[in-house]
């Protein structure tokens, strides 16, 4: 297991000139970066690479940001933009030597519509019939890809892990598996433990962050439990710290962040990952 941070943390967007949080990310103690993506043309994935190696950082995941003609449910443009976008995330992946896609790659981040029963048995049909051809894709270049589900406010698609599962059942791949983020399961899941060990060996990535996207340990989310499911399911993949902060306000009051909950966006990745390493005996 090995600890990462979000790039989110530190700077919004990520292009080549963020490559300096690298140094602050390596010095504060975390292993691995994971990275926000919006297409080609944000970064030069090359001198991206270099730059981590130069840290001793490793990229864990890429994180696609699936804002506005992205959709996998959507229109046939919609369908087609997303597909395209995804795929150049894989590529993206490739060039960073890094093996993760994650994030929901199902739909639109705020697309909240009323849908009954039948209508999301077919858009479900519809993304797994894309996601199978994606992993394919993904799998040729050595790449797994992983659905987060989301809170409610965020998606009406998929907001539990057994909905996540019910997804991948569909889409029948071996790339494809399930990404938790602390954050939405805290709200989302009857009991995020159990949520953890019904996710098995489909927990591809874990996000980490506390009931109010601060520091894990500053807040109501039930650590214990979920260290103690994580290690019963011998999950041994990265644990990234996913908060926001005021100092970063383009995506921390997208996240509807506003207040700090720490001095500082550094003061909150020491104290998440401090807090990390003791919970888990690190």
């Amino acid at each position: 297991m090995i600890f990462g941070a979000h790039s989110f943390l530190f700077t919004f967007p990520f292009t080549d000139r963020s490559t300096h949080v690298f140094r602050t990310i390596r010095e504060i103690g975390f292993e691995a970066v994971e990275l926000s993506f919006n297409g080609p043309g944000d970064f030069d994935p090359k001198r991206v690479r270099k730059a981590l190696r130069q840290q001793e950082l490793e990229c864990c995941a890429l994180c696609g940001l699936f804002g506005p003609g992205r959709d996998l449910r959507g229109t046939t443009e919609e369908q087609e933009g997303a597909r395209t976008f995804i795929r150049s995330c894989i590529d993206t992946c490739a060039e960073l030597e890094c093996g993760l896609l994650s994030g929901p790659l199902y739909s639109r981040v705020g697309r909240t519509d009323p849908t009954t029963y039948d209508q999301r048995r077919e858009q479900l049909k519809t993304v797994a019939a894309h996601l199978h051809q994606l992993c394919d894709y993904g799998a040729d270049k050595g790449v797994r890809l992983a659905v987060e589900p989301l809170i409610r406010f965020e998606t009406d698609l998929i907001n539990t892990c057994g909905e996540a599962l019910e997804l991948i059942e569909m889409v029948s791949h071996p790339q494809l598996g399930i990404h938790l983020d602390t954050f939405h399961m805290n709200t989302e899941e009857t009991n995020p433990a159990i949520a953890i060990i019904q996710g098995g060996e489909r927990l591809y990535h874990v996000h980490a962050a506390d009931n109010h996207r601060g520091a894990p340990g500053s807040g109501t989310f039930d650590w214990k439990g979920f260290r103690d499911a994580l290690g019963y399911i011998g999950y041994n993949q990265a644990i990234v710290l996913e908060a926001f902060h005021p100092d970063v306000p383009d995506i921390s009051y997208a996240a509807a962040v506003r207040r700090k909950t720490s001095a500082s966006n550094v003061e909150l990745a020491r104290q998440g990952l401090a807090f990390l390493k003791i919970l888990f005996g690190a």
